[in-house]
C-alpha cells in the first residue's frame, strides 16, 4: 500500500489529481497503520497526496472556478 501511495501520489501530480491525490492520502494512512516497513514510501505517498489537492486549489483559485471543459 505504501508503494501504491506513493505511485498514485506521483501520478495524481500530472492528471486527475483531484481523484487520485485523496485515494494516494488514504492508501498512506491505511499503510502506515498497519506498520509498514516502507514507512519513507507511505510518509511521501501521503505528501504527494496532499500536493496533489494543493495544485488542484492554486489552479481553481487562479482561473476563479473550475478549470475543466467539456465541450
Amino acid at each position: 500500500m505504501a508503494v501504491a501511495s506513493f505511485l498514485l501520489g506521483l501520478l495524481g501530480l500530472l492528471v486527475l489529481n483531484l481523484v487520485l491525490g485523496p485515494v494516494a492520502i488514504v492508501l498512506a494512512l491505511v499503510a502506515i497503520s498497519r506498520g509498514t516497513q516502507r514507512r519513507g514510501r507511505a510518509l511521501l505517498g501521503f505528501a504527494l497526496g496532499v500536493a496533489d489537492l494543493l495544485v488542484v486549489l492554486a489552479l481553481t483559485i487562479a482561473h476563479h472556478g473550475v478549470i475543466w471543459q467539456f465541450s
